[in-house]
């Protein structure tokens, strides 16, 4: 097994930062931050220049937390770790929070604002407009306390091992057991795994708990009457509300769940069973062997440079880059926080990529969806302005879920053709499949907190409500215990409460890229590359249409790209 990389110190040029500057040193960063405050701004040149200071100060310190952050997941068993990010939670973050909100007040009052070109700063002053509305002092410590109980989950999740067929196991590692031919093993790994999170469900209860608490607090701290309507605000959704959100959960529960549960009839003929059970949902229905397109993360890293190289050349040259200076952590192991997560160095400028690879299909899926995040970050990456570096979540993951399938033609590096063809069609069932469990998760955070003194009990009966709407056919029974907490292995709900159902909005823009690149795919590659160079500097619905697709989760394109994606299926069939 691999090493896991060493996260490389920033290398680039800085124009305002000093190089030697150790951004993760709050008396290092007051001084700077203090001098932008109290810089005197006679003209609109001198605006755009407090702008551009800004930007390389705030990379070198976001620089700083990603690399505290990126250690720590690595390592949530390292204490030295541990105690360097908490320490620049508890100590640096609230400081830059408040002297953020004091430059964005600059910014947005300075009377030099109406000469500023709208084209090029309007986004830029909506957002700096919406955090100056929305900022309370109050809510720093707040959100301090947040981030340290979302970083206990990760130490909670990253301990979890269970032992199976006498040896120790990660809970990713248990994955590819579901996947076995022989039943009673795969049933005997989920209950292994069902049952080592049932051991910490308590724990998991009791910090989502105190989340909840907190981020009620904070909505009303910025007078609102709940954590939902705030938190809309503060991820600057300004193209859709929260109603668009309920319109969106109607539209899969129309549209998408009865192809889901269609889809699971199949499965259950085809395995001669009457009932499907969690255990029977991801192994082959014609009993062939599990999908193993790699053995390790080299193997991995290196199959997946030679896909790119067949497809494009511009993504094949980025994706090289990453294969140096400390870019990726792909494989599994002990004390490694779970899941997957692309992070860009704003201030050296360089991605990197964390999951966590024990050689299933899923695991490629997991490398080219960040490895579309890392495409996204590098493609904007010499916007001078930090805010226009990244994009709304709901464009971003348009990256990340388009590489997801555009990649389907290029399975030849990782499989034979038989193989092939069975990843494709797991990889769209997937696509499908995900819709349902996005609106899922978003209308259970609805209810969560537009309802934040609800009990644990009521809590898991609006679950097990939510799941009857938009679950499939599976059969609970005598594991009742484990469906009503399903939702605590999503850690999204912690760390980033409502960052969620952009998953559905860009599942659905990914569709639409895909089946633009099955006419013509030089062409759908070319303009989803022009939208990710935009980065953030445009609006969403601007962004979507650069990359040659629509803004849109209403039900009548949702029923459209249902009905394009089950005549694929067939033709795979």
């Amino acid at each position: 097994m691999s090493q896991p990389a060493i996260v490389a110190a920033p290398t680039a040029p800085k124009n305002f930062v000093p190089a030697n500057t150790n951004a993760a040193d709050w008396s290092q960063l007051q001084p700077l931050y203090q001098s932008l405050i109290t810089r005197e701004l006679k003209c609109q040149r001198c605006l755009e220049k407090l702008i551009l200071d800004r930007s390389d100060l705030d990379a070198a310190a976001e620089e700083a937390q990603a690399n505290l952050y990126i250690a720590m997941t690595c390592h949530t068993d390292d204490a030295a770790a541990k105690k360097g990010f908490l320490d620049f939670v508890e100590h640096v973050e609230p400081q830059l929070k408040r002297v953020g909100f004091e430059l964005d007040q600059k910014i947005a009052n300075s009377p030099h604002v109406p000469k500023l070109d709208a084209n090029r700063y309007g986004v830029l002053l909506r957002a700096v407009g919406q955090e100056v509305k929305l900022f309370r002092a109050e809510n720093v410590a707040l959100q301090t306390q947040a981030t340290k109980l979302d970083q206990s989950y990760s130490e909670i999740s990253g301990a979890m091992v269970v032992n199976f067929e006498g040896e120790e196991k990660t809970l990713p590692q248990m994955a590819r057991y579901l996947e076995d031919s022989d039943r009673a093993k795969r049933e005997a790994s989920w209950r292994a795994v069902a049952e080592r999170r049932q051991q910490d469900c308590t724990k998991v209860h009791d910090i989502y708990s105190k989340l909840i608490t907190l981020r009620d607090q904070m909505g009303r701290n910025a007078g609102f009457d709940n954590f939902r309507d705030f938190q809309h605000q503060r991820m600057h959704r300004f193209d859709y509300t929260p109603a668009d959100c309920g319109h969106f959960h109607e539209a899969i529960e129309k549209h998408c769940v009865p192809l889901v549960r269609e889809m699971q009839k199949q499965r259950a003929a085809a395995l001669g069973l009457q009932t499907l059970r969690p255990w029977d949902l991801k192994v082959d229905v014609k009993g062939r062997a599990p999908l193993r397109p790699f053995t390790n993360g080299e193997d991995l890293t290196a199959k997946t440079s030679r896909t790119y190289r067949n497809m494009d050349a511009g993504l094949s040259q980025m994706f090289d880059t990453m294969l140096g200076g400390g870019c990726l952590d792909l494989e599994s192991r002990k004390g490694k926080a779970p899941g997957g997560y692309q992070y860009q160095r704003q201030a050296s400028r360089k991605p990197f990529i964390f999951m966590n690879a024990v050689g299933l299909h899923r695991d490629l899926i997991t490398m080219v969806h960040e490895a579309g995040h890392a495409f996204h970050s590098l493609l904007s990456k010499e916007d001078p302005i930090l805010l226009y570096r990244s994009s709304p979540t709901e464009f971003a993951e348009v990256a990340s879920m388009s590489q997801e399938l555009l990649t389907l033609p290029y399975l030849s590096e990782f499989f034979n053709e038989a193989d092939a063809t069975r990843a494709k069609r797991e990889l769209l069932e997937g696509a499908i499949a995900v819709l349902p469990w996005v609106a899922h998760i978003d209308a259970f955070q609805h209810w969560v907190y537009l309802n934040p003194t609800h009990t644990v009990k009521e809590r898991e009966t609006k679950w097990l409500e939510l799941d009857a709407r938009f679950g499939g056919l599976v059969d609970w029974t005598g594991l009742e215990q484990f469906r009503a907490s399903l939702w605590q292995r999503q850690l999204h709900l912690y760390g980033m409460p409502f960052y969620y159902i952009e998953y559905g909005i860009a599942q659905l823009g990914a569709l639409q890229v895909w089946l633009a690149s099955l006419t013509n795919e030089k062409q759908a590659i070319a303009n989803y590359k022009a939208g990710l160079a935009l980065g953030g500097s445009k609006p969403l619905p601007q962004l979507f249409q650069t990359a040659g697709i629509q803004f849109d989760f209403t039900a009548p394109i949702v029923e459209k790209l249902m009905s394009a994606v089950g005549s694929q299926l067939k033709q795979l069939s």
